[in-house]
């Protein structure tokens, strides 16, 4: 539901603990949504290290990225992260909190990248965190669009991220 609509008094009924609870332990809705968005970000992350660790072709590992947003918009994930993006902007403990996620996804993306420039001996003309922006930016775009309603006959989000897999492919498989 996300967190404009999230309500701790039906979360607390919902685990069956009184709503004192709730806030004792978290101080508030914003504490108890940055803590869970945090753990659910250090999951994700994990499972996006595990899989850019494996020797999967890296335009292999762009589709399962693809895979990945799918599940994360299933999940709900990407509409809290966006929504607290969007919080962050004028709220400063919010934008620390959701800048630092952020960051960790793009230290992976670059990490990924000063690999990939290794193996097939660089990345034109990108440093390794320009390459980490150019991978990370779009799918975080693509999601903002999807969650305001544009479909893929509107905008071909979905597909377009799909398709820079094969120009992935056709670099691999040209070096």
């Amino acid at each position: 539901m996300g967190y404009a609509r999230l309500s701790t008094r039906k979360i607390a009924e919902s685990a069956g603990v009184p709503l004192s609870q709730i806030h004792y332990h978290f101080g508030s809705k914003q504490g108890l949504v940055l803590e869970v968005l945090e753990e659910e970000n250090r999951k994700l992350l994990n499972r996006q290290e595990s899989m850019y660790s494996s020797d999967m072709p890296l335009w292999k590992q762009w589709e399962q990225a693809c895979d990945y947003l799918e599940d994360d918009l299933d999940s709900g994930y990407v509409r809290v992260l966006q929504e607290l993006m969007a919080a962050g902007w004028s709220n400063g403990e919010i934008a620390v909190a959701v800048k630092a996620m952020l960051g960790e996804w793009f230290s992976v993306l670059g990490e990924v990248a000063r690999k990939a420039e290794t193996r097939i001996g660089g990345l034109g003309p990108f440093t390794p965190a320009e390459a980490a922006f150019v991978a990370g930016g779009p799918f975080l775009g693509a999601e903002a669009m999807i969650l305001i309603g544009f479909t893929e006959d509107e905008v071909p989000l979905r597909s377009a991220l799909r398709k820079f897999g094969e120009v992935l492919r056709i670099l691999e498989e040209t070096t």
